[in-house]
C-alpha cells in the first residue's frame, strides 16, 4: 500500500471528497500487469490497429476506477477510525488487483487477479463488482441507496456517473477502459487515424450490440462459432459484427486472388524438401548502388545481414557469388543451410563496402545515388511454406521478372515531410509515400483498398436480405440500419488493409530469430532498410491479409458494452461542447513522437479505402500538421525557441480547456511518459537533475500549474518489468508518471520562496517516509518523490523568488529534488536518508538567503 499524500496539509479549504487515487494505490499489481500486457496478443485492443506509445489498459483501468472511488477517509460516518479506513482501502485494493502465488507446471508463479488482470476483465462478475463500487460511491454522495442488481448498477452509472473524456485519445485506451467500467466514453483527437481507431473501439460496437451476423454463411441461426463460453451460444456484444468482418475479409481475399494472384507465384521446392510447388511467404531483397570505384562499377548490394534463420538446427543464410569474369562484376545469390561461415553484411553505421572490390563507400555517395534515382534492388532469397518449416530457396528469373512486371494504377504521391522525427528515408531519394513500397506492394494495397468499397456494397445487400431495415443514413450521420452496418463492417476491413501496409512496405525487414516479417513500425520511426522483405498477402504465414483481418475480428468479438461512445476530430486547444467530465489523458510529449508525420503512412490507405465513409474526418490529403502539439523546429524554419513557445502555449491552452470541462467532484489525471534518454541522463548525471529539469517534464508541470491546477499526487507506472536493466547495469525507471490534479482554489495564497522551503521542510520528510514504507519499487522512489514536493508548490497561486519574480517550475523542481540517496536505500538505512532529505532542504534554504 502506498499513501504518500496523507501527510500533506492543504492551504485552501477542500470542498470535495478525496478520491482513492489522491491517497493510495496498489501499485505493485498495477505495474506487474501493465508490464505483462506487452506479451498479450490476440484480442488485445492494441492489435486492432497500430498506434504509438499506447498507455497500458491495466493502468488506465486502475486510474479511472481509483479516480471515481472515494477514499474511505472521505466518509468518516461510515469509517470512523483509521483502522476502519485502512481495512476498507485494503478491500478496494483487492478489487483493483492483488498478487497471488499459484503452482504452474510444478513451479510457484506470481499472477495478478482482479480488475487490472487481462485474464479477469472478460469475467462479468469482475467488471460488475467494480461497477457496483462506483455506483455505491455515487449513491452515497447523492444520499441514496445504492442499486443492487447488475442491470440497475449499469443504468445508475449511465444516469449519474460522469462520462470519461480523453482530449488526446490516440489509440483509445483511456475512453475504452472508462466504457468498460460502465461510463459513457468520449474521445477526441486532431489526428484522423487516432479518431478512426478510437471510433472502431468505443463508438461502433455498442451501436450493433447483440446483433447476429448477416453474411450468407451465418444462416441467421444466432449460433456463434466465435463465442467461447457465450450465453447459450447466442451472439452477444459485438460477436455478430466480428463474424461478418471475418467473412467479408475472406471474401476480399478471394477476389484479390482473382485480380492479382498471378503476381504472387508459387515456387518449386528443392528435391530434398519434396520437390512440389509451395506458397511463397516472402521475397527478400537487397538495395544496391553502383560501386564508385572506376575499376569495379559493380551493382554493390547493401546488406545489413546475410542471415536468414538463426534458429538452432535450422540455420540458413545467403551466399553472394561474384562472377569476376564479367565487366563490371556480376553478383548472384545462393541460399545455404546448416553450418558454415556466414559472410559479413556490407553496411554498418560507418558506411558500406563493395563486396567485389572491398572499396569503402560513404553514406553521402549512397544518398546521392538514391536521390538521382539510381538505387535499385536485387532478389536475394525466397522463403516458402514447407511441411512444418520454412524453406529457403535461391532466387530465380521467373520470380524476378514477375515482381518487376507489376504496374500500379494508383500511387499515394503525397510528399513525405522534408524533415521529421524518426525519418531517414528522404536522405536516400524516397520523398513520397509511394516510394516506401515496391510496385507489387502498391498493386496489392490498391487492390485491397478498392475491394473495401465492393465489400461494403455486398454487406449492405446482405444486411437488407437478412431483415435489417435500411434507413439510408450512413454511420457518420448516426445511422443504425443496413447502410450504417455496411459502413461499420467496411471500417474494419479498411483497417485490415492499413494493417497489411505495416507488413507490406519496403521498410519491413526479416526477423532471423522468429523467421517472420518485422513490421514497418518496429520503432516509432521510418528508418532506411537496406535488405527488405516483400511479404505475400496470400500466404498462410507472416504478413498475410487473412492474418491482418484475424487480429481485427478477435478484438471486436470481445467488445461487449452498453455504454455510449462518441469520438470527434477536435483540436484540444479549442472549446468542446462536453462538460462535467472525468478527464484522463495522455498528452503529446514535447518533441518525442511526431504522430502526424508517422500516421500519414496509414492515412493514405485509410483515406482510399474508407475515406468516403468518413468524408469530414478524411477531408485533407494528409494528416493535419500545423496545429499538432509537438515542438519540432523544422516546422518553424529551424527556430527551436518558436517551436518551444508553440508547444508550451498550445499545451497550456489545452489544460485550460480541460479545467473548463472537468467535473468539479473528480480529479483529472495526466500521463507523462519518460523517454529512455531522460532516464539514462538522470542515472548518469551527478551534478544536475536532468530528469526533473527535462524540457518536456517541466513544460507539462508548468502548463498544468499555469492553467490553475494543483498537483495532488504523482504515481509511477511501469510498462517494463522492474528487473529490466539498461546501460551500465542500472535499473530501468518507471516508464510513465500519472499526475493527479485538482483545480486550485480561488483563495489559494501567494508564498515567498522562504515560505515554500519551510513547508517543504515540514511536510516532505514524512511524505518521503510514506513512500519508503509503501510497496513502490525502490528504483521508482526518486521519480515518485517529486509528487509530494510538487503538491506543496502547486497549492500556492504563486511563489515569489528573492528578486521579486515568480518562481518557475524548473527552479521549484531543483529545490524540491529529493536527495538521490533515496535510490541507494540498499546501502544506507532509510533513517539516514530521511535525515539527509531534511538537511538537504535546510541547506538549500540557508544557501538561498544567507
Amino acid at each position: 500500500m502506498l499513501r504518500p499524500y496523507d501527510s500533506l496539509i492543504s492551504l485552501t479549504t477542500m470542498s470535495y471528497k478525496k478520491k482513492l487515487i489522491e491517497v493510495a494505490l496498489p501499485l505493485e499489481p498495477i505495474n506487474q500487469e501493465s508490464a505483462r500486457e506487452k506479451s498479450i496478443r490476440h484480442g488485445h485492443p492494441s492489435t486492432l490497429h497500430l498506434w504509438w506509445a499506447r498507455r497500458p489498459l491495466a493502468a488506465c483501468r486502475a486510474v479511472i476506477f481509483a479516480s471515481l472511488i472515494d477514499d474511505p477517509s472521505s466518509h468518516p460516518d461510515k469509517f470512523p477510525t483509521e483502522a476502519a479506513q485502512e481495512a476498507e482501502r485494503q478491500r478496494l485494493f483487492k478489487i483493483i488487483g492483488e498478487i497471488i502465488t499459484i503452482e504452474k507446471k510444478g513451479k510457484a508463479e506470481q499472477v495478478v487477479k482482479g480488475l487490472v488482470s487481462w485474464d479477469s476483465i472478460n469475467q462479468p462478475e469482475i467488471i460488475e463488482q467494480a461497477q457496483k463500487e462506483i455506483a455505491r460511491c455515487l449513491a452515497w454522495n447523492r444520499n441514496e441507496e445504492p442499486p443492487t442488481t447488475p442491470a440497475g448498477v449499469r443504468e445508475y452509472l449511465q444516469k449519474y456517473a460522469p462520462p470519461i473524456y480523453d482530449p488526446f485519445c490516440g489509440g483509445g485506451s483511456i475512453p475504452l477502459e472508462g466504457q468498460r467500467l460502465g461510463l459513457q466514453a468520449y474521445g477526441s483527437d486532431l489526428n484522423p487515424v487516432a479518431v478512426l481507431i478510437t471510433k472502431a473501439l468505443i463508438e461502433i460496437p455498442p451501436k450493433f450490440k447483440d446483433q447476429p451476423p448477416i453474411n450468407p454463411n451465418a444462416k441467421q441461426q444466432n449460433i456463434s462459432p466465435l463465442a467461447k463460453g457465450g450465453k447459450g451460444g447466442i451472439y452477444y456484444g459485438a460477436q455478430g459484427l466480428a463474424a461478418d468482418v471475418k467473412y467479408y475479409g475472406q471474401w476480399m481475399r478471394e477476389q484479390a486472388v482473382k485480380k492479382i494472384g498471378h503476381l504472387y507465384p508459387d515456387v518449386n521446392l528443392p528435391p530434398e524438401k519434396g520437390g512440389e510447388k509451395a506458397t511463397v511467404i516472402a521475397w527478400l531483397w537487397a538495395r544496391n548502388v553502383q560501386c564508385p570505384n572506376p575499376g569495379c562499377g559493380a551493382k554493390m548490394p547493401l546488406v545489413s545481414s546475410f542471415k536468414l534463420s538463426t534458429k538452432k538446427g535450422k540455420e540458413a543464410w545467403v551466399e553472394p557469388i561474384i562472377d569476376s569474369s564479367q565487366t563490371p562484376p556480376l553478383i548472384n545469390f545462393s541460399v545455404k543451410t546448416g553450418k558454415g561461415e556466414i559472410p559479413e553484411g556490407t553496411v554498418n553505421r560507418k558506411g558500406a563496402v563493395c563486396i567485389c572490390c572491398q572499396t569503402p563507400v560513404a553514406f553521402d555517395y549512397i544518398r546521392n545515388e538514391g536521390k538521382a534515382g539510381r538505387m535499385e534492388a536485387d532478389l536475394m532469397a525466397i522463403v516458402a511454406e514447407g511441411k512444418k518449416e520454412r524453406v529457403y530457396i535461391s532466387p530465380n528469373d521467373e520470380h524476378i521478372n514477375i515482381a518487376f512486371s507489376a504496374q500500379p494504377e494508383w500511387k499515394p504521391n503525397t510528399n513525405l515531410p522534408e524533415q521529421a522525427l524518426g525519418f531517414r528515408v528522404q536522405l536516400y531519394g524516397m520523398t513520397q509515400h509511394a516510394d516506401l513500397f515496391t510496385n507489387r506492394q502498391l498493386v496489392a494495397l490498391t487492390t485491397f483498398s478498392d475491394l473495401v468499397s465492393e465489400a461494403r456494397e455486398k454487406v449492405k445487400v446482405d444486411a437488407i436480405n437478412a431483415g435489417i431495415v435500411d434507413d439510408n443514413l450512413p454511420l457518420s450521420e448516426g445511422g443504425k440500419g443496413a447502410t450504417a452496418y455496411a459502413d461499420a463492417v467496411a471500417t474494419y476491413l479498411g483497417f485490415g488493409v492499413s494493417r497489411l501496409s505495416d507488413r507490406n512496405s519496403s521498410i519491413c525487414s526479416w526477423d532471423t530469430g522468429y523467421t517472420k516479417v518485422r513490421n514497418t513500425f518496429a520503432r516509432q520511426a521510418i528508418p532506411m532498410t537496406w535488405d527488405f522483405v516483400e511479404a505475400n498477402p496470400f500466404s498462410d504465414s507472416t504478413g498475410n491479409f487473412n492474418g491482418a483481418i484475424e487480429w481485427i475480428w478477435k478484438v471486436i468479438e470481445l467488445r461487449n458494452s452498453e455504454s455510449l461512445g462518441l469520438v470527434k476530430q477536435h483540436n484540444a486547444t479549442q472549446k468542446i461542447e462536453f462538460n462535467n467530465l472525468l478527464i484522463s489523458t495522455d498528452p503529446p510529449y514535447y518533441d518525442n513522437i511526431g504522430y502526424a508525420d508517422l500516421a500519414d503512412f496509414f492515412y493514405v490507405w485509410l483515406r482510399r479505402s474508407i475515406g468516403k465513409i468518413y468524408p469530414e474526418i478524411c477531408s485533407t490529403l494528409l494528416v493535419p500538421k500545423e496545429p499538432e502539439l509537438v515542438a519540432t523546429p523544422y516546422r518553424f524554419g529551424g527556430d527551436k525557441n518558436k517551436a518551444k513557445e508553440f508547444f508550451e502555449t498550445g499545451l497550456g491552452n489545452a489544460f485550460h480547456r480541460m479545467k473548463e470541462t472537468a467535473h468539479p467532484d473528480y480529479p483529472i489525471t495526466v500521463y507523462y511518459a519518460f523517454k529512455q534518454s531522460e532516464s539514462e541522463a538522470d542515472e548518469k548525471n551527478q551534478k544536475a537533475d536532468k530528469l526533473t529539469a527535462s524540457t518536456g517534464w517541466e513544460t507539462m508541470l508548468e502548463g498544468l500549474i499555469k492553467a490553475g491546477f494543483s498537483i495532488t499526487g504523482t504515481w509511477p507506472m511501469r510498462t517494463e518489468l522492474s528487473n529490466r536493466t539498461v546501460a551500465s547495469g542500472t535499473n530501468a525507471l518507471a516508464s510513465s508518471i500519472v499526475l493527479v490534479c485538482r483545480p486550485r482554489g480561488e483563495s489559494a495564497p501567494t508564498a515567498t520562496r522562504r515560505q515554500l522551503l519551510k513547508e517543504l521542510k515540514n511536510q516532505l520528510p514524512q511524505a518521503l517516509k510514506n513512500l519508503q514504507q509503501g510497496n513502490i519499487a525502490p528504483v521508482d522512489l526518486a521519480q515518485a518523490s517529486i509528487g509530494p514536493g510538487m503538491a506543496v508548490f502547486s497549492q500556492y497561486k504563486q511563489v515569489i523568488d528573492a528578486d521579486g519574480s515568480p518562481l518557475r517550475v524548473r527552479t521549484a523542481l531543483q529545490i524540491i529534488r529529493p536527495v538521490r540517496k533515496l535510490k541507494r536505500q540498499s546501502v544506507y538505512g532509510f533513517e539516514d536518508v530521511l535525515i539527509s532529505a531534511r538537511l538537504d532542504v535546510i541547506i538549500r534554504a540557508r544557501d538561498s538567503y544567507c
